[in-house]
């Protein structure tokens, strides 16, 4: 176990959750909250206020959590829509929300991380496995992919960083379906236990898929 899941029973160790009201955020937080003091946070709600698409945002939410022994972001927006009718605009709610929204988070969050900490993000399984009207979903969740194996060898202090990246989740075929014909869908549940491997785990850069 790494040195975060070794604290001694004396003090719960703090855990920031970003997304804690969206289907896999609940997920999250019911499989790590036994073992972890959670702090949740969202853009309209949680104990903390943060906007993924705001920098401010981040860094004022940040300093109100305080010191963390990790951080999962289970946030991000993105367009779904036929490629020829993209705009510049909603080509940028993905890039600035999910993407660069996922990576502020662990670039200023690292700061606010103990000695071991963790950073877990969230990308998806259209990285490789595209769909129509998901060329947006796509691009973000393979820069994630990227992003996370090449700053996992640099983060200093022992800090980890990994991306969990799912299918479709079987509570959200009712609005995604359409989109995902053939595609095997899988439980928020299954998907919260990535998190809590990359949480309570020992290995970085690594993108946990769960198919």
């Amino acid at each position: 176990m790494n040195q975060t899941a070794s604290l001694t029973s004396t003090r719960r160790p703090r855990l920031l959750l970003v997304g804690a009201a969206g289907t896999i955020g609940r997920a999250v937080a019911a499989e790590l909250s036994p073992r972890y003091e959670v702090i949740t946070a969202g853009r309209t709600s949680g104990d903390i206020v943060i906007d993924m698409g705001e920098e401010a945002s981040i860094r004022a939410g940040l300093a109100r959590a305080g010191t963390l022994d990790a951080i999962v972001s289970t946030a991000g927006n993105v367009h779904f829509g036929p490629l020829a009718e993209m705009t510049p605009a909603q080509w940028q709610v993905g890039l600035q929300s999910k993407l660069m929204g996922q990576v502020t988070l662990a670039m200023i969050g690292a700061g606010h991380l103990r000695d071991g900490g963790s950073i877990t993000l969230s990308a998806g399984s259209l990285a490789e496995q595209p769909v129509r009207g998901g060329s947006s979903a796509s691009l973000v969740n393979g820069a994630l992919e990227s992003f996370v194996r090449a700053a996992a060898i640099e983060l200093p202090r022992g800090l980890r960083i990994n991306v969990v990246s799912p299918s479709v989740l079987q509570e959200s075929m009712p609005d995604y379906g359409p989109y995902f014909r053939g595609y095997e869908a899988v439980p928020a549940a299954r998907v919260a236990l990535a998190y809590g491997r990359s949480v309570e785990g020992a290995q970085t850069g690594q993108v946990y898929k769960v198919l």
